[in-house]
């Protein structure tokens, strides 16, 4: 299968091409040269954009055009990187329409329904450790969307614009609505406390620490495991338009639709974040 991914030089991208080199055909672009980087284009630049897509399968969308803005930004105003952010999904996506691909698959985000863990926090973070899953803060797979930032929102309309377009169009729309995924060296769920350790942030054993870690033990998808997920939507040929959680099976995690995910396109993820104590020695 020969699949087109934009935003090759990202984390996810990373993740993909270590995991996914062997089993499909892979053109990674980029907006800059780099390690993971077979084309130079811009998802703002249509023109530029178009021929990438003639002779592909599929396209795994990545790119996020710079100064996009994070999750802290609650601001309701409109700024160019919101347009730029916009205007390269649309772009990917009149293209993959246009080149009459046999599927999209778009990374979204946790934080198109992320208002659920704004307005649940910390209590969240600490969700059915045991496993039993009857209580707790639950995203299911029927959650509507739930942004909590302009970068949320922009991941929403994606979502309903890959929908319109498997609608309307003969195109294989999969959202996947990413929890955290890290480079390798903090590829597990206390990566990001690590990460605050090395900044200056907190100390290791803090209660900001261990609260980072909390987190991350429920939103944590492993590489591998988001590796697995694309795979299984690209191998897919079943499902017309759909989102999945894109998080590994921590106990608990708060994205919760899992079972869906495993009965319509075989996801099986690998790991859990509560199987560690501790980063790796």
């Amino acid at each position: 299968m020969d699949v087109l991914i934009t935003g090759a030089n990202g984390v996810v991208g990373g993740a993909l091409v270590d995991h996914l080199g062997d089993e499909y055909d892979l053109t990674l672009l980029d907006v800059e040269d780099g390690e993971h980087t077979d084309v130079v284009a811009d998802v703002r630049d249509y023109e530029a954009l178009r021929p990438q897509f003639d002779g592909q399968d599929a396209v795994v969308h990545l790119a996020l055009p710079p100064g996009t803005g994070g999750p802290e930004d609650r601001s309701l105003g409109w700024s160019g990187a919101q347009r730029d952010t916009l205007e390269g999904i649309h772009n990917v996506t009149e293209a993959a329409v246009d080149a009459r691909l046999d599927s999209l698959v778009f990374a979204s985000s946790n934080h198109a329904v992320g208002m659920v863990e704004v307005r649940n926090e910390p209590a969240v973070y600490h969700n059915d450790p045991d496993g039993s899953r009857d209580e707790g803060v639950l995203a299911g797979h029927d959650e509507p969307h739930r942004p909590d930032s302009r970068y949320g929102l922009t991941k929403c309309y994606g979502e309903d614009l890959g929908r319109l377009a498997a609608e309307a169009h003969d195109i294989r729309f999969y959202a996947l609505r990413i929890g955290s995924v890290r480079r390798p060296e903090y590829d597990h769920p206390y990566g990001d406390a690590e990460a605050g350790v090395e900044a200056g942030r907190w100390e290791r054993g803090s209660d900001a620490y261990e609260e980072m870690a909390a987190r991350m033990k429920g939103l944590w998808q492993s590489r591998r495991d988001c590796a697995q997920l694309v795979a299984r939507c690209l191998d897919d040929d079943t499902v017309e338009w759909d989102h999945f959680y894109g998080v590994s099976a921590n106990d608990r995690r708060w994205l919760d639709d899992l079972d869906d995910a495993r009965e319509t396109v075989g996801y099986e993820p690998r790991d859990n974040g509560e199987e560690w104590d501790g980063p790796p020695a």
